[in-house]
C-alpha cells in the first residue's frame, strides 16, 4: 500500500472514530449543510456517521432494512423525507430550520 493510500485510510478511520461522539457528528452534519454541493456532501456525512454508529444497528433503530439503508446513503441515494427523518431520529438528532442572517423575510 502506498503512503498516500495509507494516509487516506488513517484519515477515514480517525474520522469515523471521531464521529462516534454525537457532538462531533452534529458539527460534521452542520458543516455539510453549508457546502455548495450540499445534498451529496450531506449524504456522505450521514453515511460516515452511520458507519461510526454501525449500519446494522442504525438500520434496526430506524426500522429500515440494512440493504435499503446502504442504498439510501449511497452516492446515488435520494432518501425521502420520512426515511431521512427516521435515520436522524435513530441517531438521536432532529431537523432544525433557522432564518438566514441576511434574510429579507
Amino acid at each position: 500500500m502506498n503512503k498516500k493510500m495509507k494516509n487516506k485510510n488513517n484519515y477515514e478511520e480517525d474520522l469515523i472514530e471521531s464521529l462516534k461522539d454525537p457532538k462531533e457528528a452534529i458539527a460534521y452534519l452542520q458543516a455539510a449543510l453549508e457546502e455548495s454541493d450540499m445534498p451529496e456532501v450531506f449524504l456522505l456525512a450521514l453515511r460516515r456517521i452511520a458507519e461510526a454508529r454501525g449500519i446494522s444497528n442504525l438500520a434496526q433503530e430506524a426500522h429500515l432494512n440494512r440493504e435499503n439503508l446502504y442504498r439510501l446513503l449511497s452516492k446515488e441515494g435520494n432518501p425521502e423525507l420520512d426515511s431521512l427523518y427516521a435515520i436522524l431520529d435513530a441517531l438521536g438528532f432532529k431537523f432544525s430550520v433557522e432564518l438566514k442572517k441576511a434574510s429579507n423575510f
